[in-house]
């Protein structure tokens, strides 16, 4: 099962494989307490991007087109997540953003589950 977390929630033991799906390290959190068992930058949205979207929830549909235009071009990397989930289970996807709504990682989840 693939599920996304903030990666400041607690460590849980069902958790499984740690992926940091984001470009950037999360503010205030050492590497050490974040138990990322990977990071895979080339997964999370493009620079140009991010900056055009600034998390504003009005551009959130259009947010979600251009990123999985963007996806479409890691399928080495999604596929890397799907054989990730075979060998270890639970594999979670984690971000720092706030809006939990209006995350890059629901749409990178919903790309992951048609996979299956």
């Amino acid at each position: 099962m693939i599920r996304i977390k903030r990666i400041y929630e607690q460590l849980g033991d069902d958790d499984g494989y740690r992926i940091l799906i984001d470009r950037l390290w999360p503010r205030g959190i050492s590497k050490e307490k974040a138990d990322v068992d990977l990071w895979l930058k080339e997964i999370a949205p493009s620079t140009e991007l991010r900056k055009w979207f600034q998390h504003d929830p009005a551009k959130w549909k259009e947010f979600g087109e251009r990123y999985r235009k963007e996806l479409f071009k890691e399928k080495e990397n999604l596929h890397r997540i799907k054989d990730l989930e075979k060998e270890h289970g639970n594999v979670t996807l984690l971000y720092a953003g706030k809006d939990e709504e209006h995350t890059h990682a629901l749409v990178l989840l919903k790309m992951l589950n048609k996979k299956t």
